[in-house]
């Protein structure tokens, strides 16, 4: 990418900003002055940072099939963490050897998701932006919001590992055992404030179908613990339209879908896709109330003018931009659609 026609903040995406914007300063650097390139070479044009980066990666504790690094915050420059040290942030370049379509865009494509979450839906989520190796290549960043400024952790667990299910015990797709139901089923047991919290969960549920994430599975849902020992969701993070790159990809990443077992809809039987029945239906289940139900399901059914300008900002190609939106619009139609529900 030309890095002097940068034209939108590259964490924020607001216009008129050839860097970051304070705002962005503020909420992912600590308001230090950092730049949006970084002072390395991408791992894959320098063999020597590839083996560092290699290296690196190793001591990272973050799952997932994208390779990340860790960095730290040295006064207002980023650097990658050295063994021992704890970063503060984790960085995705695009993939060595990648089992993906359009790699190319994946920082880019999480890095939309992740803002229109934040801004359009007002999701909790990690902080995050968009930063370029020196050749210009991209690369997301976020935010640790599991490490303080001192280096401490809170105590965070993943449903894989509240489910207790593990690449040992049960293959090497444990991830995606189980339904969305089951990880409410979780939450019951952990979440004191259950009822504020189940909203949240069905948010998200409803945002990864209506966004195309096929790979929300149990380690990309967490609990955190508050100071005063309770369990609250994490922020939302690891969020992206993975039928841009896997267009077979399923439209659900947990093997049950919603509903624990085989259950479906007859909406689903009739119609072979998820649709506004299923997630009432799948909102009654979890125990939220009628009414908090549809308020969820109206606030994700309408057609956000902010949604496409979001994405005409992004760092997206043309051609994808296009494609994303017709996601978005596929996904509309879909969960506008009834078969025995009045809406």
């Amino acid at each position: 990418m030309n890095l002097q026609n940068i034209k939108y903040c590259p964490s924020t995406l607001a216009e008129g900003f050839s860097t970051y914007s304070p705002s962005a300063l503020r909420n992912m650097f600590y308001g230090k002055k950092v730049s949006h390139i970084l002072d390395f070479d991408a791992p894959i044009i320098n063999e020597a940072v590839a083996e560092q980066f290699r290296q690196n990666s190793k001591i990272i504790s973050v799952s997932g099939a994208q390779f990340k690094q860790s960095l730290i915050l040295e006064k207002n420059k980023l650097r990658l963490t050295k063994p021992g040290e704890q970063g503060h942030y984790i960085l995705k370049p695009i993939p060595f050897r990648p089992p993906f379509g359009k790699e190319e865009e994946l920082p880019a494509n999480e890095h939309l998701v992740m803002q229109i979450a934040k801004q359009v839906y007002g999701i909790a989520t990690a902080e995050c932006a968009l930063i370029f190796f020196r050749d210009g290549s991209p690369a997301y960043i976020t935010k640790r919001f599991d490490v303080h400024p001192d280096g401490s952790k809170t105590a965070q667990e993943d449903f894989a590992s509240l489910s207790q299910t593990s690449k040992e015990k049960d293959g090497a797709d444990y991830r995606f055992n189980g339904s969305y139901a089951d990880i409410a089923n979780l939450m019951k047991q952990f979440v004191g404030a259950y009822a504020i919290e189940i909203e949240k969960y069905f948010e998200r549920v409803v945002f990864n179908y209506l966004f195309s994430n096929g790979d929300a599975h149990l380690k990309n849902f967490s609990l955190q613990q508050t100071a005063s020992g309770d369990y609250l969701l994490s922020p939302a993070y690891d969020l992206l339209d993975t039928h841009i790159h896997i267009p077979t990809d399923t439209y659900f990443a947990l093997s049950d879908g919603l509903f624990s077992g085989s259950h479906e809809t007859e909406s689903f039987k009739v119609l072979g896709f998820y649709a506004y029945d299923d997630f009432y239906e799948f909102g009654r289940k979890i125990g939220l109330a009628e009414t908090s139900i549809n308020r969820l399901l109206d606030k994700y059914r309408m057609n956000l003018p902010k949604v496409k300008n979001m994405t005409e900002c992004s760092y997206l190609t043309p051609k994808t931009k296009a494609t994303f939106v017709e996601h978005y619009t596929d996904r509309l139609k879909m969960l506008n659609t009834t078969f025995g529900k009045k809406i």
